[in-house]
């Protein structure tokens, strides 16, 4: 099943992509053009999140296959090397919200500076040229419009990014952490099911997520329902 939701999410992606990248001239004034964006943004969060699961070795049984797809799924979110983000992410559950945490910001808990805290801890100059490199492949090579790059291609990955970053690290982990916090240092989103899913694929259910870290992001909210009954 792991291994069909992760597949189902990259193909999503890969395929909402495709169709958008190939549209004529993108409509400023249309609905329809915003849309997209925002559904390419959350397949986004969904690509990096699938590859976070990959990390917990919740995708696959098998281990070349489970790191695998999540190589797969990092690199196309964004050319990703899988080990060093396994290493942060690791780090990250070690000590949460701590300075030893690669994903707190200790100097600022303001969200904009946090984020751009956050976003050059794992942005490489390698990973950069290798992003460049790809663009003017889309655009002088395969002939997308520059327009279609920079509105389809571009900004969801942003926009993916920050909901991640926001929803998935500012909201669990910012000071001040109370006791209840405790021992993750991680707090949890107190809606319903149905906003979990449509902010960030259950992951604000986050202190579940610290928890019980092996559950994939599709049976996140099982777990916040068992500790909710207790």
């Amino acid at each position: 099943m792991g291994i069909a939701i992760a597949l189902s999410v990259i193909v999503a992606w890969a395929g909402h992509l495709v169709w958008i990248l190939s549209i004529d001239s993108p409509d400023l004034l249309s609905v329809s053009t915003y849309l997209h964006i925002m559904v390419q943004a959350y397949l986004y969060t969904g690509l990096f999140i699938t590859a976070h699961d990959s990390m917990h070795g919740s995708v696959a049984k098998n281990r070349r296959i489970n790191d695998a797809i999540g190589q797969l799924a990092l690199w196309l979110f964004a050319a990703f090397r899988y080990k060093p983000m396994f290493t942060k992410h690791m780090a990250h559950h070690r000590n949460p919200g701590t300075i030893q945490d690669p994903d707190f910001s200790p100097k600022s808990q303001h969200p904009i500076i946090w984020f751009f805290h956050f976003f050059f801890n794992y942005v490489t100059i390698l990973q950069l040229v290798t992003m460049a490199i790809l663009f003017n492949i889309g655009r002088y090579l395969v002939g997308i419009p520059l327009a279609n790059l920079l509105l389809f291609w571009v900004l969801p990955a942003f926009l993916g990014t920050f909901q991640l970053f926001y929803f998935g690290t500012y909201r669990p982990h910012h000071l001040p952490h109370t006791e209840n916090m405790e021992p993750h240092r991680a707090r949890t989103q107190k809606k319903n099911h149905m906003w979990a899913m449509v902010s960030c694929w259950f992951f604000g259910y986050h202190w579940e997520h610290h928890e019980f870290p092996r559950t994939p992001w599709w049976k996140l909210y099982r777990s916040k329902d068992r500790i909710g009954s207790l």
